[in-house]
């Protein structure tokens, strides 16, 4: 299907037999949920409200997604999640294998062969001694985790005709050396302020600087430009990417160059071709920025890693078989 167009994906999930969901009891089909220490149906998963988690946003936590029943980067998902909890100083009470076959179970528990995996480790409960809330090693972390159907950040109708990406002019990203930005955390009140400047505007997604010119990232997403040849991702203040890492060796596959450097907005302006990477949805191609038009929309680049990316994955690359047979 490569240069016939952007792959309408969603409509293949919704349409296409290996893509069908397993059948389960109606209370797993919407989805799963993993709380502290036991397996609930979606709609049962609440934390404490004590939780730091919620009341300081003190925890780090990750997606991995699951298509035609196969986790993509499992293992890199993992990897980055244990680099996330020793930034912030958090204690995952599961190692790896063990974290592993519980998001196999949760998967297995709702049947979806298309999902939307989430978990986190949270700081816990203030320690009931005030002099322990100085140190990590006092507090009881808890771990949280869900399976949802398939979450895109853009419909078909939009990665078919590229969205329209907003420059934030009213927030910057917070600084790096304030909060790390390649340990995914709870902290993106900025983030999600300038989506609302976006929607005011009338732009479909923002993209935020660190103040001076200088591209970080999108909600929930890395950004990629595509400028002389080239194919270009900023170097700092975002997090580190698993879809934007694959985009490097997508690049390699069809031979153009893929490097992380600084990227300004006067870049973003002259670039030829501009997309975002996200586990949420893949590829999200940009055919405009702050309502001025790209010279080649959603141009032949951008369509060929999208469709490259959905075509891969569904035939196993870096797939990981969710165990369907481990449900109880």
């Amino acid at each position: 299907m490569t240069g016939e167009g952007i792959i309408p994906v969603q409509h293949v999930m919704r349409t296409d037999p290996a893509h069908a969901a397993l059948p389960r009891a109606p209370e797993w089909t919407g989805g799963a949920g993993y709380v502290i220490d036991r397996f609930v149906p979606i709609d049962c998963a609440s934390i404490p409200i004590t939780d730091l988690g919620f009341l300081r946003a003190d925890a780090v936590y990750d997606v991995v997604t699951v298509s035609r029943g196969h986790f993509f980067r499992l293992k890199s998902h993992q990897e980055r999640f244990a680099r996330s909890c020793a930034r912030m100083k958090l204690t995952n009470p599961f190692e790896a294998e063990a974290e592993a076959r519980l998001l196999h179970k949760l998967v297995a528990k709702t049947g979806l062969r298309d999902a939307y995996v989430w978990w986190t480790v949270t700081r816990g409960a203030n320690p009931r001694v005030p002099a322990d809330r100085l140190h990590p090693d006092r507090f009881t972390n808890r771990f949280y985790a869900f399976v949802i159907p398939y979450v895109f950040i853009k419909e078909d109708k939009d990665r078919q005709v590229g969205i329209n990406l907003m420059v934030s002019r009213d927030y910057i990203r917070i600084p790096q050396n304030a909060v790390d930005p390649r340990a995914k955390n709870f902290c993106s009140l900025d983030l999600n302020m300038s989506l609302m400047e976006a929607g005011a505007s009338g732009a479909h997604w923002s993209v935020m600087t660190d103040g001076n010119g200088r591209l970080t990232e999108s909600p929930g997403s890395n950004i990629f430009i595509l400028k002389g040849g080239r194919i270009l991702t900023p170097d700092n203040g975002c997090l580190e990417g698993v879809t934007g890492q694959t985009v490097f060796e997508l690049g390699a596959k069809v031979g153009i160059e893929v490097k992380a450097e600084k990227v300004t907005t006067a870049d973003l302006e002259a670039a030829d071709e501009v997309f975002l990477t996200s586990s949420a949805g893949g590829i999200i191609p940009v055919s405009a920025v702050d309502g001025k038009q790209l010279s080649a929309g959603v141009g032949p680049v951008t369509t060929r890693l999208h469709n490259l990316y959905w075509e891969l994955r569904w035939q196993g690359w870096h797939g990981t078989a969710v165990d369907y047979g481990d449900e109880e």
